[in-house]
């Protein structure tokens, strides 16, 4: 598509902001990628994918540790697909699935609770490391990076106390979107990398998607193509650059393979993605009801004040990432590593920002400056 000459300038605006970013060092490169009515406009790679060992320039199909991102392209679309097909109800308990959960005033956590961030489990907890201390003490301890590793972290948050009692208020956490991985595991009877392959990634072409099973790598002693993948943080306790593993400790300690991170795609597949989601909405795709997406992408009311939707997040009133030009009615979310996605739903246009600013170190935090910045010069490159 031929931009008009304004718009080209406000896209201009847009490669000078993240280039400026690279240049100050707040990440080693990005690649972004701007769509409006499902076509793409920009797509363009900034700066470089790695520094360390070398330096090697970013290009526009470097696949990304998603990290957060996970949680609404990996587990909340498979969540979709199993209430399309009536395997699961938004409003079931979670002890329909896991009996044992309703321990310590857990009976009446629904998956609702789960995917809008209010269930009253706690944001996170240390079980890589709880993981190592089991094993140092029990002979038929878990190990690290497998999934009888990922069985023992599933334990755990069974046995977890709440921190608050359910829709009083909201609260991200990880443990929620772990738990959510583990039920569409045995609702669909698979393990979660299997099925989201199977039934997203695969069914709508995404090449590039997926998670990086540890426990198959080091069995089959696999090795990424390292070239292709933007590393990301030299992790003090792994002692290495990670590249092709994924970078969140507690996916990384449950074998690569988990509902809140671990998931790795381009910013091309993210965009196939989006745009089929979009489609679904507006009725013109069957991969999902209409309704059922239009429900995840409404911002949810069970708490006050919350910016949650079931599944993703929409922008907060002040100091939101997508910046202070985006529609009201929007949907995205951000990645610990450094990416995001945005959807704007006025606009009919999304996009998508993928950068490693955790490489070669996460002290670095400046792109939470940079993030909205970026966006609103979108947003006005589009309005031009």
């Amino acid at each position: 598509m031929m931009l008009p000459s304004p718009a080209r300038g406000a896209f201009e605006r847009v490669a000078a902001i993240i280039n400026e970013a690279v240049a100050a060092g707040v990440f080693p490169g990005a690649v972004l990628l701007v769509a409006q009515r499902g076509e793409v406009l920009q797509h363009a790679a900034f700066g470089s994918r790695s520094l360390e060992p070398q330096r090697t320039p970013m290009e526009r199909d470097t696949v990304f540790d998603l990290s957060s991102l996970t949680k609404p392209l990996a587990t909340t679309t498979g969540v979709m697909l199993l209430v399309r097909e009536g395997k699961l109800r938004v409003d079931d308990r979670v002890t329909r699935f896991i009996p044992n959960f309703g321990v310590y005033g857990k009976a009446g956590i629904s998956v609702h609770h789960l995917l809008a961030h209010c269930s009253g489990l706690p944001a996170w907890r240390p079980f890589h490391t709880e993981v190592t201390t089991e094993a140092a003490r029990n002979r038929r301890s878990p190990v690290l990076a497998s999934r009888s590793a990922r069985a023992f972290i599933y334990e755990q948050i069974h046995r977890a106390r709440l921190e608050y009692p359910p829709a009083s208020r909201s609260l991200y956490s990880d443990l929620g979107f772990l738990l959510l991985g583990e039920l569409v595991e045995l609702v669909a009877g698979t393990t979660l990398d299997r099925f989201c392959h199977d039934r997203i990634f695969r069914p709508l072409g995404l090449r590039s998607t997926g998670f990086v099973d540890l426990e198959r790598v080091r069995l089959e002693r696999l090795a990424p193509v390292a070239s292709a993948i933007a590393p990301t943080e030299r992790c003090p306790w792994r002692r290495k650059v990670l590249c092709g593993e994924v970078h969140d400790d507690n996916a990384w300690a449950a074998g690569g393979v988990a509902g809140h991170a671990g998931l790795f795609a381009t910013a091309a597949d993210v965009h196939a993605l989006v745009c089929r989601l979009r489609a679904c909405a507006l009725g013109e795709d069957s991969f999902l009801p209409a309704d059922v997406v239009r429900r995840f992408w409404t911002r949810d009311a069970l708490v006050h004040d919350s910016t949650w939707a079931l599944g993703w997040d929409t922008p907060s009133a002040t100091c939101s990432s997508a910046g202070t030009k985006v529609s009201r009615h929007a949907v995205g979310h951000l990645g610990f590593t450094g990416t995001s996605v945005w959807i704007d739903l006025e606009r009919d246009a999304h996009v998508i920002l993928l950068t490693n600013r955790v490489h070669p170190s996460r002290q670095d935090e400046r792109i939470r400056e940079v993030r909205p910045r970026v966006h609103d010069a979108v947003w006005e490159a589009l309005d031009a």
